[in-house]
């Protein structure tokens, strides 16, 4: 099974406009922190990266903004590895608030690993195909929507 994680977020002030409401780039500093834990569990710890000199990076970032978050709000990031390929991946997450239980966004991340100070793309660890053949029900339900505007909801 692949691994999953769960984290735990305040709203802060800096994470809000003039009006209380989350911006849209505090979501994806959510997402960072939550895709950093993701990583220890995938065997890349930051200190491990660090040694290493092999990082993740960002290919393609794609975000449904569900509902508003706003100041003071508690809020839940759950991850997975969604797919994995030769060279990519794909990360999953979605945020929710726990106090009424609403989606607040869903998000997936494409990336890939490189060998730095080279920038030189790398393969991804052997063991993470065993992820790929349970892929997940999340990814397939997102596939079967793809390109459907999601019924009833809306943007506060």
């Amino acid at each position: 099974m692949a691994p999953r994680i769960r984290t735990d977020v305040q709203v802060m002030f800096f994470d809000t406009d003039c009006g209380g409401v989350v911006s849209n780039i505090a979501y994806l500093r959510f997402i960072e922190i939550a895709r950093t834990h993701l990583a220890g569990e995938l065997g890349l710890a930051l200190t491990e990266m660090a040694q290493k000199q092999t990082y993740p990076v960002v290919v393609r970032t794609e975000i449904d903004y569900r509902r508003a978050a706003r100041l003071g709000d508690r809020l839940v990031i759950e991850g997975w590895l969604d797919r994995v390929e030769r060279a990519r991946f794909w990360c999953a997450f979605r945020i929710t608030r726990p106090q009424d239980n609403r989606l607040i966004a869903e998000c997936r991340q494409m990336l890939a690993l490189i060998e730095m100070p080279t920038g030189r793309l790398l393969r991804l660890p052997e063991h993470w195909k065993t992820y790929n053949k349970a892929k997940s029900s999340e990814h397939r339900e997102r596939e079967s929507r793809a390109g459907t505007v999601p019924g009833g909801e809306c943007v506060q």
